[in-house]
């Protein structure tokens, strides 16, 4: 799992990229619509200037008493985050995650995001093995 190319995490992916003059509750909005924990924040071309996760949400906006109404989430994203080509291993993501302290990475190509990957991505075909095993269980027990 850890060997295998970003591009191929990132596959059926769709990605959620915001302007920076958007509000937090905007963001937080569109997070919660598709289900991701950050948005990558970018120019009009489209170029990376930052990402906005749900723990700048907490940790920058509510626990200091912003309004998430009126803070533009260009005042508290991150701003140039480190970023992960494509076509290098899923592993070395991993990596940067564990050793950086976070948990989203955008995937970009030529400055402009193609995808995130995310701590809860290594979980994906570990977890699908145990989904399909609590299943063979329960089937199991029904037969029984």
């Amino acid at each position: 799992m850890p060997h295998r190319p970003v591009r191929e995490v990132i596959a059926n992916q769709s990605i959620l990229t915001a302007p920076a003059g958007i509000s937090v509750s905007e963001a937080a909005a569109r997070m919660k619509e598709t289900r991701v924990g950050a948005v990558m924040v970018v120019e009009t071309d489209g170029a990376l200037v930052g990402i906005f996760t749900e723990r700048d949400a907490l940790f920058r906006v509510l626990a200091t008493g912003l309004d998430p109404k009126t803070t533009p989430i260009a005042e508290v994203m991150t701003p140039h985050p480190q970023t992960i080509a494509p076509d290098r291993p899923f592993g070395h993501a991993l990596h940067m995650m564990y050793e950086c302290g976070f948990r989203h990475v955008p995937v970009v190509d030529a400055g402009r995001p193609i995808g995130m990957v995310s701590a809860r991505d290594a979980l994906g075909p570990e977890l699908a093995v145990f989904q399909a095993e609590v299943q063979q269980r329960e089937h199991i027990e029904e037969i029984l």
